[in-house]
């Protein structure tokens, strides 16, 4: 937008009303953004809420919960907060986790007075990470909470004296943090991803719509991983725990974390290509995009492979794909996709890949201390 342009007015959905906890006299609202009367195209909730409706019209209701890991860091941001964080692989450390007892506990419990639901609170594979889930609900419904979460997360964690960050990889030699998504489509009460004759518990809708994200995923990983930090967290080494748990390939299996799609269970599947900085409402959004694509032209997709994708991906079949290395080596495929011009139409994708190209450009401008130290004297 630009100064020519008319006003652009937020108008508050009263459905997502907050009652913020640790300040009660505050509300929050998300909003959907207007122009002279009219949805503006390139608002990330407005283009959830039309793909919705597309799933709504061919009789699904889409239901998500997110895995929002986030580090706890001193206020500068410069050191993990908590200094006796130091094992080598500290996931679900209960000590680490009760040192941070009073950060965590107050989050907690904020979810709890809002009927979110919370039922699992851990640390995470990298010193310093932790992860708090709650109920899986309408994927409007659990965007909306994941940007509350955000800024709730953040907000107590200033209360004392702490930074919260959900950098996808802010720290070289740790584990990134990732975002989750729990992916199930409903009609009425019956969930239509679920079969329990199949070997994986999943129905033929749910293996089409998986087949559409594999088809997409390059496509859309610029929305999943929407910075130039996000290419350090997926295709990353190995880091001191052990394993970076992020994906390098576009892979389904059954539960095995070492894919970009894992199926826990019967009825639903795991996306774990997004990370932290994925904004919560284009990511379910470009995610339907995909599946509902992939649901409409019955995509196969494939067998899906159990090997340990880090130890043993020589094993995987051939033309299996790679994702992209680099924020602009996934805006290009973004810009060049037809299925999420299609589903999310050109002024979304035309004003997302001009943004995001300028972020790609300023970092490149940029002089490191990496590229002194090895070609200065060249």
């Amino acid at each position: 937008m630009t100064p020519a342009h008319p006003d652009v007015l937020a108008v508050p959905d009263p459905d997502s009303l907050i009652q913020i906890p640790w300040k009660p006299e505050v509300g929050w609202l998300a909003a959907d953004l207007y122009m002279n009367g009219k949805e503006v195209d390139q608002a990330p909730r407005n283009a959830l809420r039309r793909i919705l409706k597309k799933a709504k019209d061919a009789g699904y209701t889409v239901k998500t919960g997110v895995e929002c890991e986030y580090f706890l860091v001193s206020a500068d941001g410069e050191a993990l907060s908590d200094p006796a964080d130091t094992q080598a692989k500290p996931c679900y450390d209960q000590s680490a986790l009760m040192r941070r007892y009073d950060v965590i506990s107050e989050v907690c419990d904020s979810m709890l007075q809002l009927g979110w639901g919370p039922y699992q609170n851990d640390h995470e594979d990298a010193n310093g990470q932790f992860e708090m889930n709650w109920d899986f609900d309408d994927a409007l419904k659990t965007a909306d909470r994941m940007t509350f979460f955000k800024y709730m997360m953040k907000s107590i964690a200033e209360k004392h004296g702490l930074r919260a960050t959900f950098m996808p990889k802010p720290f070289t030699h740790l584990t990134g943090n990732g975002c989750h998504v729990h992916v199930s489509l409903w009609k009425g009460d019956q969930n239509a991803f679920e079969d329990d004759n199949d070997p994986l518990g999943l129905s033929k809708e749910a293996y089409h719509f998986i087949g559409g994200l594999i088809d997409g995923a390059d496509e859309i990983c610029s929305i999943t991983n929407p910075t130039v930090n996000s290419y350090k967290r997926i295709n990353a080494p190995v880091t001191t725990s052990g394993a970076t748990w992020s994906p390098n390939t576009v892979t389904f299996a059954g539960n095995n974390r070492t894919h970009m799609i894992r199926v826990p269970g019967g009825g639903r599947f795991e996306f774990r290509l997004p990370d932290g900085a994925t904004n919560p409402y284009l990511l379910p959004a470009a995610m339907l995009a995909a599946g509902l694509d992939g649901m409409a032209k019955k995509t196969d997709p494939g067998k899906p492979l159990d090997i340990d994708m880090y130890a043993e991906g020589h094993k995987a079949p051939a033309g299996v794909k790679k994702l992209p290395l680099n924020l602009l080596d996934a805006l290009r495929l973004t810009d060049k996709s037809k299925l999420l011009r299609g589903a999310l139409g050109d002024e979304l994708v035309d004003s997302y890949v001009k943004l995001k190209t300028k972020d790609w450009n300023e970092f490149s401008r940029q002089l490191t201390p990496w590229e002194r130290a090895t070609t200065l004297d060249c």
